[in-house]
């Protein structure tokens, strides 16, 4: 099945809407789920507790092409999407909007900052004027280590590279200016306490 972004190009982002097609998940802590995986039992988690009210959006596809093998049964051949995407999750929060982007990485010493787009960098921006949470969740799978990365840094990073600036941000930056997240067993991954130091920080500067 191909699926194509609203200009017609065809997406290769892995992202695939046939469940047979999906590439096998980066085994991490040995439970064998991609980030996205644990995001969504993370996020499920805490909705059960009342603690946040956290989502993954919805991509809206466009179908326009489907074959009828049956008449019981209907097979997708080709899709769009009809807008381009934004960030992986949003929700609230101890009455913060939260906006924020699930990323892993079989680098040891930098993340790519290829796996952004220039969209999602401009939501991230707009988000930011209306004083909202929004960060990105990164996981470095091959040395096991996960953090919550401020939007801010990210967007720093990424026009940094404009006057010849690096195209990855060192894991020694985001060690120094992210907040590093220890998997559990429930929630799987604690990312509301990355988004407690993160509010700790702007009301922080608030007041200084």
């Amino acid at each position: 099945m191909t699926i194509r972004y609203p200009n017609g190009n065809p997406y290769k982002d892995g992202t695939q809407l046939s469940p047979s097609s999906v590439s096998r998940p980066t085994i991490y802590g040995g439970r064998g789920m991609t980030l996205e995986e644990e995001l969504n039992l993370s996020n499920q988690y805490y909705r059960s507790v009342d603690k946040a009210v956290v989502y993954k959006k919805p991509t809206p596809v466009q179908i326009v092409k489907v074959d009828y093998p049956k008449r019981s049964q209907a097979v997708i051949r080709e899709a769009y999407f009809k807008t381009p995407s934004t960030t992986d999750y949003n929700g609230v929060y101890r009455g913060y909007y939260l906006d924020f982007e699930a990323k892993e990485t079989k680098n040891k010493a930098s993340f790519p900052l290829k796996n952004f787009h220039q969209h999602q960098i401009d939501h991230f921006r707009r988000c930011l004027k209306q004083n909202g949470i929004c960060f990105v969740v990164i996981r470095f799978a091959t040395i096991k280590r996960l953090f919550v990365f401020p939007a801010s840094r990210l967007i720093a990073c990424w026009d940094h590279q404009s006057t010849g600036g690096r195209k990855s941000i060192p894991l020694t930056k985001i060690i120094q200016h992210g907040f590093e997240l220890h998997p559990q067993l429930q929630p799987v991954v604690p990312f509301l306490d990355g988004v407690d130091w993160l509010i700790e920080t702007k009301v922080g500067n608030l007041r200084g």
